[in-house]
């Protein structure tokens, strides 16, 4: 064996191997995938304006003390129907009491005053008219009588205006209603002023309920509206009473008010469904898609076009106008005719080759039971076959 060539033959596999290390490896085929397509056409949108409202009533009160103290009993309960004049709560009226007692002994007083002075007026009168005094001290005698009369009238005043702060200790209700609110407990000390109860007066119902900023223009007072009761599920018709001068601080809506005919009077704090006919869009021709083929990009959407000369796909940008049920209203971006992938449009990459999916038929299920096989089993009679006789010598 010739050794002198062992090294040199070792090299060689050695700069082989490192080159085929080195090299590049072969780029993998971009699989081609299967999508579902849908064709872009027009058609009539289906609903219109859609919004959330709730029925209150028109006119909805706050009730309070007219003085402050402490709140020794409270009559009503939230939801409690409550009529005019009936007592809602009751403050501490011990102070007022005294009070007006005090004014009462200072209206006794001021009377006395006045009495004693039109008896001294009445004397000195008669002693004028005997010229025993002059003119000029039955002047003094009249202003003081006028000035006791004036000091009776105060009192008098005062005496009443304290019955009266005794009387608004007793909360009562002014109008007839449902109570919606209870915004003060017993033992709690309120001032004056402060809502204790609110009531919803009985009378006409009205359906509040927001909307945004561009829909709000096409509202005026006096359009139609259809009211649809989630829970009864019955349409009634109102009329778009009073818009909102001012957007909402927080939500940027826009509030709507809605009358109803006082024979159609919803339940208080019931949840309908809103469809303004200003607002109605069913049978608008436009283009929709299902939100499965919407690739959101940052603020923009995009949907996937199909080449159907080369098989492969293409981002195309689109503008939503809005949402018509679980579709999306495509403004711009699309032409009618167009191929648009349906489904998988997170997995695409541009100019993917792909394939249309065609589903999958279940195959009816063909009956290849074989009959039966027979049994292979020696009968009786085959095991029983004779021997042969064996001749021993």
């Amino acid at each position: 064996m010739n050794f002198k060539f062992i090294p040199a033959a070792l090299t060689l596999v050695a700069a082989t191997a490192l080159l085929g290390a080195c090299s590049k490896p072969v780029p993998s085929e971009e699989p081609v995938r299967a999508v579902k397509v849908l064709t872009v056409g027009v058609e009539g949108m289906r609903s219109g304006g859609e919004f959330a409202g709730e029925v209150r009533a028109r006119v909805e009160s706050r009730l309070g003390f007219r003085v402050g103290g402490k709140i020794v009993r409270r009559q009503v309960e939230l939801g409690q129907r409550v009529k005019a004049g009936e007592v809602l709560a009751q403050l501490d009226p011990q102070d007022y009491q005294l009070a007006a007692q005090a004014a009462k002994a200072q209206v006794t007083a001021a009377a006395t005053n006045r009495d004693l002075a039109a008896a001294d007026f009445k004397r000195y009168k008669e002693l004028r008219d005997q010229n025993f005094i002059s003119g000029a001290e039955l002047e003094r005698r009249d202003a003081t009588l006028k000035a006791a009369q004036a000091q009776l009238d105060q009192a008098t005043a005062q005496g009443s205006a304290q019955g009266n702060q005794a009387a608004y200790t007793t909360l009562v209700a002014d109008v007839s209603g449902v109570v919606t609110a209870v915004e003060a407990e017993t033992g709690q000390v309120v001032a004056a002023g402060t809502p204790v109860v609110r009531i919803a007066q009985d009378g006409p119902r009205d359906v509040v309920f927001a909307v945004p900023e561009d829909k709000v223009a096409q509202m005026t007072i006096g359009s139609g509206v259809n009211v649809r009761s989630w829970g009864a599920q019955t349409t009634l018709r109102g009329v778009v009473r009073e818009l909102a001068a001012s957007a909402d601080p927080v939500t940027r809506t826009f509030g709507v008010k809605v009358s109803l005919p006082a024979k159609d009077a919803l339940a208080l704090g019931a949840t309908v469904t809103v469809l303004p006919q200003a607002l109605e869009r069913s049978g608008v021709q436009v283009i929709k898609l299902p939100t499965s083929a919407l690739r959101q990009d940052g603020q923009s959407s995009a949907v996937w076009v199909l080449d159907t000369a080369s098989m492969t796909v293409k981002l195309q940008p689109i503008q939503v106008a809005t949402a018509d049920g679980n579709d999306v209203v495509v403004s711009a971006g699309l032409q009618p005719g167009m191929q648009v992938v349906s489904a998988g449009v997170h997995v695409l990459s541009p100019g993917q080759k792909v394939t249309i999916y065609k589903e999958k038929t279940a195959v009816t299920p063909v009956n290849t039971a074989q009959p039966a096989i027979q049994s292979i089993a020696p009968s009786a009679s085959t095991m029983a076959a004779p021997a042969s006789a064996v001749s021993v010598k």
